[in-house]
Formats: C-alpha cells, structure tokens, sequence
C-alpha cells in the first residue's frame, strides 16, 4: 500500500487526483495541501468527498509531506514545483510533477516560455517525460517524473506513428487545438468568467503558447531531428475536453491509403490500454473520451495531406489519470488500475 500525498489538491487536478486514488486498491492518500486561508477538511471544500476521506487541507508543511507520504503528486502552477522537488527528492520520495518545471530540458527556453529562472537544474537531468505509450521503460525507474502537458498528450499521441515510422513531411505540421475552460486551470481570471467564455469561441497565443516547445522537444526526440511544428490553440465554451485536428503532408512516394495508415496505427498502439483508434471513416469527438483516460485517434488523407483527429479529457489523459497511470507504472501496478 503507497502512501500519497497531493501538493495543490484545491485546483481540478487536484481535486481529480483525489477522485482516482479514492477508488484505487493499493494507494492511501495520506497528506493533502494548498495554498489556502486556513486548515479545512476536504469535505468542505469539496463536498463531494465529504465522508469519503476525513483529511484536513492546510499550507504545504514538507516535514508532514516527508513524514507521511511514500509518494507526492504536486499539482501547482507553473515555478512553484522545482521550489519543493529537491526537498522530496533528498529525503528519498518519489514525486510526479503536473507542472511544466521539469518537462523542458532546455532551461533557455523554460526561462522564455515561463518567465522564470529554472532554479533546480541539477533534478531536471533526471526527471523523466511521463508518456507512457513511448517512455514507458524509463518511467518504470523513474524517482522524478515530469507529467505532460495536455495538449502535447493529445499532439504527441496523435503524432508519434508517424513520426517514428518516417511516413510524413514534418516541414510543415498543422496543429489545430481546442480545449475546454478546466485546461487554463481554477483561478480567478476575467478571461475565465462565464460571461466572457459563454456563447464564444476563439484562438489564443497562435504559435506562442508554452506547450508549442514541449511538442517540438518530444517529436524530436522521437524523430532523431529537430522538428517544429505550428500550434494554435483554441478556448471552447465548454468545461473540459481536448481535440485536436492534425495536418501533416506526406512524404513524397509515400502510398499511404486510409486503410493502411489504419492498420499501421493499430499496431502501432497494440499493446496501449488507453488508446482506441476508430474505426475508418469514423472520428472522436469529446463526448467519447471525456471522464475516461482514453486517447482516441482518427485518421484520413486527402490528396497529399494526411489528417489526424486526437481527442481527450484534459483533466485525465491530459493532467491526472495519466499521472495515475505513471504511478502504477513506477510502482508496477496494473497500468489500468484506478482508472477503468
């Protein structure tokens, strides 16, 4: 039985989080903090769990976290993790980050996307980038796992065939991203409010946005070759969900038809519990996938272009059921438990 703890429990992933790891047979959440006022049970602030887990939330306190957890997701924004990792990390836990601290491996572009100074470069070096469909060898001995991004989850899942077979041009990769409200996170933002998202839809951060580097870094590492992709993500009125239409062309001399490209996808992910490629001529839509830690994945061709539909939940896939599924993959649980 792992002892876990749940650092930045009172935002969506959190409160996820603590969803999944009620309903799991080998976890016992043992610690749960936040940036709060003052000390209140879980059930008050979500009354949901309200006698389910009788725990007190109160400011992050690392000698209890150390003290009481075997095990500590840290759900806080972007710059506050790499603050409290070193401290776990040496007292010999291990930790899965949801936070971009340690996803980039470039601390030049960290700093450019994030803002900030990265201030623990020497734990970087051995964090890992927690997708399980290709990483998964190296999760299982990871100490410091780096949970990614949603939309890159979506991107990179719906990508990777390609990529690592060498089947398509990638001199000119259209990644055109929608996501429900939940993505930006719970905090208090004019952008946010219902008002101004209600009855719109829009593009933000056109090939600026802080995933489009995390996207080109894992494509790269897969390619063998520096790729760049453009990415425009878009906030839909709705509360969660992630899809994402991707464009690619062909490489010349390629004969790739639907069925083909259907047939190389599902061998492709064979062995992956938590993609579903559909059927041809059939695509995912978010209904299909949201509350599930399913990836589903379509694809077509047209002309020369090849065109990939990825959808997730950007809560589960996308944030904390893949962070669950790292977990029973460290610990070598059944990668699926918790989480069907």
């Amino acid at each position: 039985m792992i002892n876990a703890g749940i650092v930045g429990v009172t935002g969506y992933a959190g409160e996820e989080l603590i969803q999944i790891l009620l309903k799991h047979p080998q976890v016992r959440i043992t610690n749960l903090s936040a940036k709060i006022d003052k000390p209140l049970p879980i059930g008050q602030i979500f009354p949901k769990f309200f006698g389910r887990l009788e725990l007190v939330c109160s400011l992050p306190d690392i000698k209890k976290i150390i003290a009481s957890c075997d095990l500590v997701f840290l759900a806080l924004p972007h710059t506050v993790s790499m603050g409290l990792v070193p401290k776990l990390l040496k007292a010999g836990k291990k930790v899965i980050d949801l936070s971009a601290d340690y996803r980039l491996k470039n601390t030049a572009v960290y700093e450019k996307f994030y803002k900030v100074a990265h201030k623990d470069k020497v734990n970087l070096k051995k964090a890992v980038y927690g997708l399980p469909e290709l990483w998964r060898a190296k999760i299982k001995g990871a100490q410091l796992l780096a949970n990614p991004g949603c939309y890159p989850t979506a991107a990179i899942l719906g990508l990777a065939p390609l990529v690592a077979l060498e089947l398509a041009d990638f001199s000119s990769v259209i990644i055109d991203a929608k996501s429900g409200v939940t993505g930006a996170g719970r905090k208090a933002a004019e952008a946010m409010l219902f008002a101004e998202v209600n009855e719109d839809f829009k593009a933000y951060k056109i090939n600026i946005h802080q995933h489009s580097p995390e996207i080109n870094q894992e494509l790269s590492s897969l390619a063998g070759e520096n790729l760049k992709v453009i990415f425009v993500p878009h906030l839909l009125p709705l509360s969660r969900g992630i899809l994402e239409t991707i464009y690619v062309k062909r490489v010349k001399g390629a004969k790739l038809k639907a069925k083909n490209l259907h047939q190389m996808y599902k061998k492709f992910y064979q062995r992956e519990p938590f993609i579903r490629i559909r059927r041809e001529g059939e695509f995912p839509r978010l209904k299909d996938v949201v509350g599930t830690n399913f990836c589903d994945i379509g694809i077509a061709e047209f002309s020369e272009s090849l065109i990939i539909v990825s959808a997730i939940d950007n809560l589960l896939k996308g944030a904390s059921g893949q962070a669950v599924q790292n977990m029973n993959i460290m610990y070598k649980f059944p990668e699926t438990m918790g989480l069907l």
